[in-house]
């Protein structure tokens, strides 16, 4: 009876012991407050303002060139005004596709380097799990990809702290 008592105790032991150790990231919480993104964040909408600004000017111009035109328009022949009218119009056409050219370079850019810090966030988490002893690290967001968690089973923050520590000043 004795022996049974102590097989069952050293069972529960190693039963308890080969439970998986499973924790969740809050993804969305996780890169926003990650330093390297909100870094990167900032230096592109510091270039799209700069972008916005510098095209800001450029219309500014392109308008004074039609006030101009429309102040003229009245001495003009038919002939000058037509060419008038098609070079303002050639311009602006050029002026818009630079603007959406430019517009889609700096998301292209964005988009790549965003790419590139999920992927780094993605291969931390990964070796954080690997350190730490975790079977699984589940990632959760505002879509709610965990309905539940037991409590202390979050370990956004331990993570987020980590990895904003090894981000150089």
């Amino acid at each position: 009876m004795k022996t049974i008592v102590i097989a069952l105790g050293a069972l529960l032991v190693l039963a308890s012991c080969n439970q998986d150790k499973t924790a969740y990231v809050d993804n969305t919480v996780l890169l926003k407050e990650y330093k390297e993104m909100k870094d990167t964040e900032a230096k592109y909408n510091t270039m799209a303002e700069a972008m916005k600004k510098e095209m800001d000017s450029v219309a500014k111009q392109f308008q004074a060139e039609v006030q101009e035109y429309q102040s003229n328009a009245n001495s003009m022949s038919n002939a000058q005004r037509q060419e008038a009218e098609g070079k303002l119009m050639q311009k602006q056409q050029q002026l818009q596709q630079q603007q959406q050219m430019r517009s889609q370079q700096l998301r292209a850019e964005s988009d790549k380097e965003i790419d590139s810090i999920i992927t780094k966030v993605k291969t931390y988490v990964k070796d954080y799990g690997k350190d730490n002893g975790y079977t699984y690290i589940f990632g959760s967001n505002e879509t709610a990809n965990i309905m539940y968690a037991k409590e202390g089973k979050d370990i956004t923050q331990e993570v987020l702290e980590e990895i904003n520590a090894e981000v150089k000043e």
